[in-house]
């Protein structure tokens, strides 16, 4: 089996990421007219808890089978390689076991937790068996994790991406077919139909680990099975499963802070709005637009910040495994510009034709609209929040890390439902509370792992916030010269076509405007360098002269 180096699978890893994304991206438009809002948020509600569970089994495993695999096969430890793979592999059956069952039989519980004593839209009943549907998940998909981890220790990337995306193309084929067939041909109810949706997940993981188990299997360069050496003899079991859990436990932790996080709103907000006087089928439909319609179209953002993280994280390992502080300052500056420079014209510009951007996805809605409207804005703390996490990661700077999102985990429970009850006495509708508190504790926190960050490397962010200013007055421009062109076009039209129309329109005008006021206030120079941006433009010119000629 072929393996690649450093770059290539880091390509292969971006390129797997991005075609999973827009799968993810585009299936949502025929299952949101399939389901609706309150299947989104049946659906919202079973995904929310077994992401927990899932977490809980997959998030430290397959990096840590991945880390000690690699160890030891530079070592030539090729017997302690293959013994440490089969560890993992009991370990995760373990786990496995554990969060099914838990999930199975405590479902009920869940439920009632969930939207016990709320009527009027899904039922306990129905929240249960789609939680029961999909813990099935748990017992393939942490499987498919260990063996990618079992690969990637391998440095062979390609089969974790392909893997990837037949899990992918596998869940949204069953999610789409499998809701559409439910309700539209043989007319079954609603959380039958998300039942058959959320059972995607186990038929996707199950897809991909038979791709994976075959690959491996036929991999014979992989499995050496040359004799124990004395000093592998001397490794025990157990020293393999303390050096499994030692590497896994901060991402178990941290992976759990972030899902459980995420729970909240499940747990509180449709209880919270009934309570404040909205009807249940408002209240669902806040959390459907939050956890599952909004967050998808959220990845046209987040995707950029994962693809930062792809390309930061390594080179800053690299920089501060041999303490060059330098480069590492170097690194984070011109990831934190880079960010700034994509991320906030793109979340305020989706914001400002927000309207349009869900008509063409889900169909005309006002107040699905004007919540997905402050929900895009979300994404840049939180983008900056996710760079500084991986970054102190990478730092080893684990403490930090557990603090801020322990930390915001915390305010979030406490704060959510009184800040409800905070909009609602300022005569603001309640359900715009839980993104704003969201986006006051993802800016806390960002700024606090920003510190952490000083503190170890002493790095200066006063060029970073020069940056930042530049780029949001050149955002700024962008919005009152979309503004003053809002004033002689419509903002937004009833139908998929005219929205299409609209957003290709403002999104040409808002991208040459913002990027003519960056590069005449030498905002893009002072990131990617005067001598690049010279490079672009003498290509642009070239082409020119060529038109000219021919």
């Amino acid at each position: 089996m072929k393996r690649t180096g450093f770059l290539a699978g880091a390509a292969i890893s971006v390129i797997g990421i991005v075609i999973c994304k827009v799968i993810g991206l585009v299936y949502v438009i025929p299952f949101y007219a399939i389901i609706g809002t309150q299947g989104g948020a049946l659906y919202s509600y079973a995904y929310s808890i077994y992401n927990v569970f899932l977490n809980l089994a997959t998030s430290g495993i397959p990096v840590a089978m991945s880390k000690v695999v690699s160890e030891y096969n530079e070592m030539k430890f090729y017997n302690t390689k293959e013994r440490v793979f089969k560890i993992g592999l009991k370990v995760i059956s373990i786990l496995c076991i554990i969060s099914f069952l838990v999930l199975f039989i405590f479902a009920p519980e869940v439920a009632n937790m969930i939207i016990g004593g709320v009527e009027g839209g899904n039922s306990t009943e129905d929240v249960a068996m789609v939680i029961r549907v999909i813990s099935t998940a748990v017992l393939v998909v942490p499987f498919l994790s260990v063996s990618k981890g079992y690969l990637q220790g391998h440095k062979i990337m390609q089969v974790s991406s392909i893997a990837d995306i037949l899990e992918q193309l596998a869940r949204v084929i069953v999610i789409l077919a499998g809701s559409f067939l439910t309700l539209k041909v043989f007319n079954l109810s609603l959380n039958t139909a998300v039942g058959v949706a959320v059972f995607g997940a186990t038929v996707g993981a199950l897809v991909a680990y038979f791709y994976v188990f075959l690959k491996i299997k036929k991999a014979k360069d992989l499995k050496r099975h040359e004799k124990a050496t004395l000093a592998e003899k001397k490794i025990t079991d157990k020293d393999l499963i303390r050096k499994i859990i030692f590497y896994a436990m901060p991402f178990v932790v941290i992976s759990l802070l972030q899902s459980v996080y995420v729970l909240v709103d499940v747990f509180t907000v449709v209880k919270g709005l009934v309570g404040l006087g909205y009807t249940t089928a408002i209240s669902e439909n806040v959390v459907s637009v939050i956890q599952t319609w909004g967050s998808k179209l959220n990845m046209i953002v987040m995707s950029i910040s994962t693809g930062i993280i792809t390309s930061l994280i390594p080179t800053i390992a690299s920089a501060w495994a041999v303490k060059n502080i330098k480069e590492v300052n170097g690194k984070i500056t011109q990831a934190l510009q880079s960010l700034f420079l994509v991320v906030i014209p793109l979340s305020v510009g989706i914001s400002f034709m927000s309207q349009a951007v869900w008509t063409v996805f889900y169909g005309y809605d006002e107040l699905n609209s004007s919540i997905f409207k402050l929900l895009i804005l979300s994404q840049i703390p939180l983008s900056i929040c996710s760079v500084m996490v991986n970054t102190n990661q990478t730092m080893n700077n684990t403490k930090a890390t557990v603090t801020a999102l322990g930390g915001s985990l915390i305010f979030k429970i406490l704060l959510n439902v009184p800040f409800m009850h905070l909009f609602s006495f300022l005569g603001l509708e309640s359900y715009y509370a839980t993104i704003t508190l969201n986006i006051l504790i993802d800016t806390t926190a960002s700024i606090y792992l920003l510190r952490k960050v000083k503190k170890e490397t002493n790095i200066n962010y006063l060029q970073t916030i020069r940056t930042l200013i530049k780029v949001v007055m050149c955002t700024l421009i962008m919005i009152l010269g979309l503004s003053i062109m809002n004033l002689f076009i419509p903002s937004y039209s009833v139908n998929r076509f005219g929205s299409i129309l609209y957003i290709i329109l403002y999104g040409i005008v808002g991208m040459v405007i913002y990027f003519f006021v960056a590069y005449k206030s030498n905002t893009i120079s002072d990131i990617v360098g005067k001598d690049f941006v010279n490079k672009i433009l003498s290509k642009f010119k070239g082409l020119k002269k060529l038109k000219k000629t021919a």
